[in-house]
């Protein structure tokens, strides 16, 4: 047999794993979100192993942000990596299986590759990469697919030590049998490698330094995974995997690789297209459920027209099976979309949280003695009045960090704005002078005591309605207020405003038209 069959009664074992070479992107977590539903859908174990063995390439603030950003979209591991606050590099496991990162497991694929080694699987070989590149563009030229031809198959125990004595550094090849291998992956339907067309493979550098197709079937067989979820990129690792698997008389698991993100263009999803890193998506004022939501939808549906799933959910309906083999398209306004919706059902205060710092960063606001500080005025206020702030622009809101641009007049002294932009539809600066001071005039007779936006309301229509169009009144008062073209009502900017701030701005418009 080629592979030894799963049984029945094995518990799902899923892993993600990893390279920290760079912050973790949108494929990646969609990845991982997808092996963490499975598991999660089948009662298994979701384990979280860290392929490090590049040293030149691989670095903690990476690792760092993977686990971070893992953790704020709640893909949560059963197994690997203890979770830390601190930034330096946690030691301690989670699971019966470890280490979990490759880069602690030398002993271990020390003691696999003198396996192969030592039953004649692998060979030294000693070709330099001049001669390599060599017999690469002669294959070329002969309309050959370039492959390793065995060059340093059969040499003698006294050749190889005359080659280390001219100083050439070897590495170790597998012998690849020429085989017809089949795959039945769960997304694509039966896959079928000619293995001739592979050439020897090299699969470490030396005995406790493996590759990553070697170290990935040898992590995956201790560590007991029995499906492999990933990405479609990685189809061409399969039969090199499954060659290595057979020499060392391991199981072969079940494979399921997953459709590319592509970008609206259809190539492969990059920064070209726009934010790909998942901390920059947070960064942006995205909600992990959004994310999460948007990011299970890309490859996988439902079978109905649902678009909308918490964490929950998606754990219920998931399944491998339902997922295309084609290209998911990241469609950013679909995110968008979702994100908002997300906002408008998040809770005012928790949503007037998960504002108040991207108003901090943009020095609009700061902390004072458990209260906040407006930078430009010095005003003091509360959290009940950034929290009304919040209120006007939850529905209008697509991801957290456009609440700095929204609510920016709130926050200034004075604003700026082309006296145009009171004029409403064919007003001449007349007539809008002369609106302004009817608005002033009745908002000043307003009492404090009364000054609530029903009451805003109701005096002020009083007015408008006495013009052609509502417009002529309120659209120049909107201005005044708010330097914008779009914004609430002018009755609840108002009533946030305070009666001394919205009468100033009236006089301010007054004189600047």
């Amino acid at each position: 047999m080629d592979h030894l069959p799963l049984k029945t009664t094995d518990s799902v074992r899923v892993r993600y794993a990893p390279s920290p070479t760079g912050p973790l992107h949108v494929g990646g977590a969609r990845t991982a979100l997808f092996n963490y539903l499975f598991a999660r859908k089948n009662n298994g174990t979701f384990i979280l192993r860290i392929e490090d063995t590049d040293p030149e390439r691989s670095d903690q603030k990476w690792e760092k942000d993977l686990l971070d950003s893992l953790k704020w979209l709640g893909i949560l591991w059963d197994e690997g990596p203890a979770i830390s606050d601190s930034n330096e590099k946690s030691h301690t496991y989670i699971g019966d299986y470890g280490p979990y990162r490759q880069s602690e497991r030398k002993d271990i694929y020390e003691k696999y590759l003198k396996k192969l080694y030592d039953e004649g699987f692998l060979y030294w070989c000693f070709c330099t990469k001049e001669e390599l590149e060599a017999q690469r563009q002669d294959q070329i030229a002969r309309g050959e697919p370039p492959r390793y031809i065995g060059r340093c198959r059969n040499l003698s125990p006294e050749e190889q030590e005359k080659l280390r004595k001219e100083g050439r550094k070897g590495v170790l090849r597998f012998k690849v049998p020429e085989k017809i291998i089949k795959v039945n992956d769960i997304i694509r339907g039966e896959l079928e490698f000619d293995t001739s067309l592979l050439g020897d493979i090299v699969v470490a550098r030396d005995f406790s330094a493996p590759l990553y197709n070697l170290a990935v079937v040898i992590d995956d067989f201790e560590m007991k995974v029995n499906y492999v979820i990933r990405g479609e990129d990685h189809i061409s690792n399969t039969p090199k995997q499954i060659l290595f698997q057979k020499a060392l008389g391991f199981p072969r698991p079940k494979y399921a690789h997953l459709p590319l993100i592509l970008g609206p263009d259809r190539s492969k999803l990059s920064k070209r297209h726009g934010t790909v890193r998942v901390q920059g998506y947070k960064e942006e004022g995205y909600l992990p459920e959004a994310l999460v939501n948007f990011m299970a939808l890309l490859g996988w549906n439902p079978g109905t027209n649902e678009e909308i799933f918490s964490m929950e959910e998606l754990i219920e309906r998931f399944s491998l099976e339902r997922i295309q083999k084609g290209g998911a398209i990241f469609n950013i306004e679909r995110l968008n979309w979702m994100n908002g919706y997300y906002i408008r059902r998040t809770p005012l205060a928790e949503l007037t949280e998960k504002c108040i710092p991207y108003l901090i960063k943009n020095k609009m606001l700061k902390i004072k003695n458990d209260k906040y500080e407006i930078v430009e005025t010095g005003e003091i206020v509360d959290f009940n009045y950034l929290k009304n702030i919040i209120a006007l622009f939850q529905e209008r809101l697509k991801k957290l960090s456009e609440i700095s641009e929204f609510t920016d007049f709130f926050f200034k002294d004075k604003i700026e704005y082309d006296k145009n932009l009171l004029l409403w539809k064919e007003m001449q600066e007349k007539d809008v002078q002369k609106n302004l001071k009817k608005c002033y005039k009745t908002l000043k007779n307003i009492k404090e005591t009364e000054w609530q936006r029903e009451r805003i309301k109701e005096e002020l229509l009083k007015e408008a309605e006495k013009e052609i169009d509502r417009g002529y009144l309120l659209w120049p008062l909107r201005i005044a207020l708010t330097g914008k073209k779009a914004s609430p009502p002018p009755f609840e900017i108002a009533e946030i405003l305070g009666k001394e701030k919205t009468l100033k701005r009236i006089e301010d418009a007054i004189q600047k038209i």
